[in-house]
């Protein structure tokens, strides 16, 4: 057995001893012997999963362009290659800004080696910066090229790394501009405009973000001279970060405009994936699972999750989770209570409703918050883990999770309370790394279970589901 092989089964092995520091036991693994037998056939079917020294070395991808192919939602599934896709990945919003100075543009490359060194697939981050310092698009259909270029570098990054990406277009907030610097625009063309949801409505408005969408879309990479819709390093397209339309809680402005702005996107890229960047508040549509908001504002925000996920063009539902801002600041178990049923509502619905896969595309908790420890932090992010795992066995949407967010060392200024920095947080990348293996492993099972053992079926089944804390 070669050394890449050995290093893994060592990797497997660290894992068992992270069980037992953490007072439990593993099942199953009876020595090195059957782990070796275990982890070899999972290694002789998976092309470009090697490890060094218990962390993923991942191959890049240049040399490798046939295996490299767009991932699709299939029912309720991701796939890719004719296997199934299930996401282990992480926010990063502000790569374009740091690529856009030299000075910075080193931390994106660190960000993802990291990133890949504990097995994490898919990135999200802001394919937009409207109206701002060092501004993308700096008036409409004015744009930067330095500030292009440097999205055109993130992009090719990522794909050194085999980081997928997900790329949002426009902000439901402030920052970046967002649908705010769109009113503005509008208002400094001659526009009488008097609310910030006009962006939803509004003609102008609207051809605006469908001009962003076609230069965003169409643009060749500077750096791989591949068109971003020809591009399987993303992974999909987002239509908003988190819109909200609260001058209608109906919901109707916001869906017809979810309804226009995904056919545009498909108009233009039907190879890529689209999904709307929700936060998954129940509205009007289903006033029986309203009991799963967080609170009564959420049905007053002008969304609705099964409705909006309805629209022709959308592929797979998203849905954010921050119990430490929706309900209460204070850390409690009734947050992870919260996230429990916050999930498994949204895997039940995505199942039953939409037939369609569905990301937990933000989580995370603030260091900000009272009560705040790393320990509570490690049982969030084990507790959305665990419920995506009772999904993916079986065959449920629940089929994958985005943490906010992770940083490399030295970008504390841009910390919001939740940035994740790997090298700081050694509990929280083993519990990282634990389930990117476990995500891999079921990913590359499909190609060869028909070979797989019993005896060895039974100890990977306990490897890939037992409880970690």
């Amino acid at each position: 057995m070669d050394t890449c092989k050995r290093c893994f089964i060592l990797s497997l092995v660290f894992f068992m001893v992270f069980f037992e520091d953490l007072g439990t036991n593993v099942h199953g693994f009876q020595g090195e012997e059957q782990i070796e037998t275990t982890v070899e056939d999972f290694l002789d079917h998976s092309p470009h999963f090697t490890t060094t020294q218990g962390m993923y070395d991942v191959e890049e991808v240049a040399d490798d362009d046939d295996d490299w192919q767009m991932v699709q939602a299939k029912g309720n599934q991701f796939v890719v290659n004719g296997q199934p896709f299930y996401v282990n990945g992480f926010n990063t919003y502000w790569l374009m800004v740091f690529a856009a100075d030299q000075s910075t543009r080193g931390k994106v490359s660190e960000l993802f080696q990291q990133a890949s060194s504990v097995g994490l697939t898919v990135c999200r981050t802001w394919a937009f910066n409207d109206g701002q310092w060092r501004a993308l698009q700096k008036s409409p259909s004015v744009y930067d090229e330095e500030v292009f270029k440097a999205l055109d570098f993130v992009v090719s990054e990522a794909k050194k790394y085999k980081i997928r990406l997900i790329l949002s277009l426009v902000n439901n907030w402030n920052a970046y501009g967002g649908k705010a610097q769109y009113v503005k625009w509008g208002n400094a063309s001659g526009l009488n405009l008097t609310s910030d949801d006009e962006f939803f409505s509004h003609p102008a408005l609207r051809s605006y973000y469908k001009s962003h969408v076609k230069a965003v879309l169409n643009r060749v990479n500077t750096f791989t001279n591949i068109t971003y819709k020809n591009d399987p390093t993303i992974f999909a397209w987002e239509l908003m970060n988190e819109p909200r339309c609260t001058s209608d809680p109906s919901g109707d402005t916001l869906q017809s405009r979810i309804a226009e702005m995904a056919a545009y996107v498909k108009s233009l890229d039907a190879k890529h994936m689209v999904e709307i960047g929700l936060e998954g508040f129940y509205g009007p549509s289903a006033p029986a699972r309203t009991q799963f908001n967080p609170n009564s504002y959420a049905t007053q925000v002008g969304t609705d999750f099964i409705r909006n996920h309805q629209a022709l063009g959308v592929d797979f539902a998203s849905v954010h989770i921050y119990a430490d801002s929706w309900i209460s600041p204070t850390i409690s178990d009734a947050h992870l209570e919260f996230t429990k049923s916050w999930m498994e509502a949204h895997i039940e619905d995505a199942e039953k409703y939409l037939g369609m896969p569905v990301i937990f595309s933000e989580f995370g908790v603030s260091r900000k918050d009272p009560g705040y420890n790393s320990s509570y932090q490690d049982t969030l992010i084990n507790t959305v883990y665990k419920t995506l795992l009772n999904s993916t066995k079986k065959g449920g949407s629940g089929a994958g999770s985005l943490l906010w967010q992770l940083f490399p060392d030295g970008t504390d200024y841009m910390d919001d309370g939740y940035a994740i920095v790997l090298a700081k947080s050694p509990s929280t990348s083993n519990l990282i790394s634990l389930h990117s293996t476990r995500v891999a492993i079921f990913n590359s099972r499909c190609s060869w279970k028909c070979r797989w053992g019993c005896r060895k079926k039974n100890s990977l089944e306990k490897f890939l589901y037992r409880d970690d804390l």
